[in-house]
């Protein structure tokens, strides 16, 4: 479908060309009667003239063209021509008709005559014919005429003059077109944005900010806002109530299985399954509240502060198994996610780090021309290539001698994936075991 703008393009593309049409086609119109009617006047005034020559000359016909003072009838072919025919059949005419005649119209009663006719060589001329009777008896016919030739050199000027006129005017039209469907668009562009940052605060927007044709938009936009965050709301809410209600039950077995592995049974099979238990529920609670948070809320998150206090955590923890945690994080860094649950990624990343590595990991946070890039490295013996894809995949555990559920990745991936951010595996540069490197919108 045509978007708002294109549509006022081609609506405007084409009402323009259609006024322009219109309108050169009804000033042409009007130019080419205006200049006909000047045309036939000058050619009625030249006429005029000669019938007061001829009246003086009607015994002499021949002394008419020294009365007739005009260089143009004096020239042969020149375009401009008069005959006068007596009663007899006899015709006279100017020097520029040469050994010419112009044909007349049938002969009728006194009125005037203008029509086209051809002249000399078959010129195409317009001619005013009247028949005269004069005080002593004597009729003529008195003929004027001109070639079409400067009728035709007239329109077309004005013509020539007139299109770039138009075409200017056509432009004009369709600017204005874009300007005014700009501004019925303002509106609109202004409520896109204001939907965006009422997701930020919470607020509903206010109708009276829109016109009145955008107001219901607005006020069912609320009700849809209102909605959908009680939707989110309630979801998480439901995913934080469940995973409550797992904790108490595994609490009861975990603390059966001591005392049983006190009691001498061997649990560890149990203890194991017990384990992965927790972590695909973890997962499956982890992907619940993400459906549900990814793409209906548009939630900002201090990633520097968050970065900051998980460090501060996991150095302590690292100190205590002789480890350095090494942190390198830009400030000032804002993401579009849960805090929630970009926090849930990060520790699962440098818990992951902190188990594997020899003695050192480390997490690095930069903004790039994309985003927020992260990245957590270590020195452990990190996982190899044809691995990679299926360890972030299902969760597999490629070494079972350390402790854990391999479901930390998958859970950070499934998050990630929520908000439109990625999560990579490679091999780290600086310190040679693996590399986790994270992309999230900023």
């Amino acid at each position: 479908m045509l978007s708002l703008r294109q549509r006022a393009l081609l609506g405007g593309i084409a009402s323009g060309a259609l006024s322009v049409g219109v309108g050169t086609l009804m000033v042409f119109s009007y130019i080419n009667t205006r200049v006909l009617e000047q045309f036939d006047a000058t050619l009625q005034d030249r006429h005029t003239q000669v019938v007061v020559g001829l009246s003086a000359t009607t015994d002499d016909p021949e002394t008419l063209r020294q009365l007739v003072f005009d260089p143009a009838y004096s020239t042969p072919y020149s375009g401009r021509y008069w005959q006068v025919t007596d009663s007899t059949g006899a015709i006279y005419t100017s020097a520029s008709l040469f050994d010419e005649t112009i044909a007349e119209p049938p002969r009728g009663n006194d009125e005037t005559i203008i029509w086209n006719t051809s002249g000399p060589d078959s010129e195409a001329i317009r001619s005013v014919y009247q028949k005269i009777t004069f005080e002593d008896g004597t009729e003529w016919g008195v003929t004027v005429a001109e070639s079409r030739s400067e009728l035709i050199n007239e329109r077309s000027a004005a013509q020539r003059y007139l299109l770039p006129v138009f075409g200017l005017v056509g432009l004009i039209g369709v600017a204005i077109s874009l300007l005014l469907m700009s501004a019925i668009v303002g509106p609109l562009r202004k409520l896109r944005a204001d939907v965006a940052h009422r997701w930020d605060r919470g607020d509903e927007l206010t109708p009276e900010d829109y016109p009145e044709e955008v107001s219901p938009l607005v006020e069912d936009l609320n009700k849809l806002l209102h909605r959908n965050r009680e939707i989110v709301s309630g979801s998480r809410r439901q995913a934080a109530d469940l995973a409550h209600a797992l904790k108490t039950p595994t609490a009861i077995l975990r603390n059966e299985l001591a005392e049983l592995a006190d009691a001498g049974a061997h649990t560890e099979p149990a203890e194991e399954a017990l384990t992965r238990i927790d972590a695909q529920l973890s997962r499956s609670l982890a992907r619940m509240r993400a459906s549900n948070t990814g793409e209906l809320t548009h939630s900002r998150t201090d990633l520097s502060n968050s970065l900051e206090r998980l460090s501060r955590l996991f150095s302590v923890m690292a100190e205590r198994e002789g480890k350095t945690l090494v942190s390198n994080c830009e400030t000032g860094l804002h993401v579009r996610m849960d805090p929630q649950d970009i926090e849930e990624v990060i520790g699962n990343l440098l818990d992951n780090a902190l188990k594997w590595s020899r003695t050192t990991f480390q997490i690095t946070a930069r903004r790039t021309g994309s985003g927020i890039e992260l990245r957590v490295e270590d020195d452990g013996p990190g996982i190899p290539e044809e691995a990679r894809l299926e360890v972030l995949r299902s969760g597999g555990r490629l070494d079972t001698s350390v402790k854990g559920t391999g479901l930390g990745l998958p859970i950070s991936v499934d998050l990630l994936a929520a908000y439109g951010g990625s999560l990579k595996l490679g091999t780290s540069e600086i310190l040679g075991g693996l590399a986790c490197r994270v992309k999230i919108n900023p």
